[in-house]
């Protein structure tokens, strides 16, 4: 099953001599359950990409489907539904609530999917101790380092049934070794039947994907399978 279609998709910011072509005709299909890395240099279109498949922006061109729905057709109240029950994100600013706990937080997206608040807390609780952060799950957000805080909005981001992960470099402000951790669990979640699309620059995280596409000034330019490692990807990665 289709979870993700783009389709032929470009954005333009701006007109004349500021005229920016961010993406440019860029096509790409994900299937529930598959994980695929987004490679490229700053400045390449991934922000944009992920911004375009979470509803969060619009195409100047072509299409964006999200379960079979036209993204551009939905009114403001739809998109709001389809990025709070069907899509979850993770980006470089953790935005958490400053007045709510980790575990709170955490709780609150499993609240708005219909969990009542002792079992969402539960669920919480278990997402927080997965990625180590078990014994700050009462400290609020301006009691947390940059990882700890970016680690809570992982755990938002994977919480509930949603069918479609993006995360836009989410292991920026941690180390190596809870990076690691952090793809196991957005892997994890490819094995529930999610589509997980990430955004990166570190090779060995993409490592994790079935995929990978890698951007060029808006355009893709290449993709590899799972079978290419690490020294592929980041000699593609310098090539582009």
């Amino acid at each position: 099953m289709t979870v993700l279609d783009i389709d032929h998709a470009g954005r333009i910011f701006g007109s004349g001599r500021l005229r920016v072509v961010a993406l440019d005709n860029v096509s790409l299909r994900i299937s529930a359950g598959e994980f695929v890395a987004v490679m490229g240099p700053s400045g390449s279109g991934k922000s944009t990409l992920l911004r375009l498949a979470g509803g969060l922006d619009r195409p100047t061109s072509g299409r964006v489907l999200q379960a079979g729905r036209d993204l551009a057709g939905l009114d403001e109240a739809g998109l709001a539904e389809a990025r709070r029950r069907q899509i979850g994100f993770v980006f470089q600013e953790a935005n958490l609530l400053a007045s709510l706990t980790a575990a709170e937080n955490v709780a609150l997206a499993l609240e708005l999917d219909g969990v009542k608040p002792k079992a969402a807390m539960a669920g919480a609780r278990g997402l927080l101790d997965s990625l180590g952060l078990g014994a700050v799950e009462g400290r609020f957000p301006g009691q947390l380092s940059g990882g700890e805080q970016q680690r809570v909005a992982i755990a938002r981001g994977v919480a509930g049934g949603r069918s479609l992960l993006l995360a836009d470099e989410p292991t920026g402000a941690v180390d190596a070794l809870t990076g690691e951790s952090v793809m196991g669990l957005l892997h994890q979640r490819c094995t529930t039947g999610c589509a997980v699309v990430l955004a990166t620059h570190n090779v060995r995280h993409a490592a994790w994907a079935d995929r990978v596409v890698f951007l060029n000034d808006g355009r893709l330019v290449g993709e590899a399978g799972p079978a290419a490692g690490p020294e592929y990807l980041l000699g593609t990665g310098q090539e582009r």
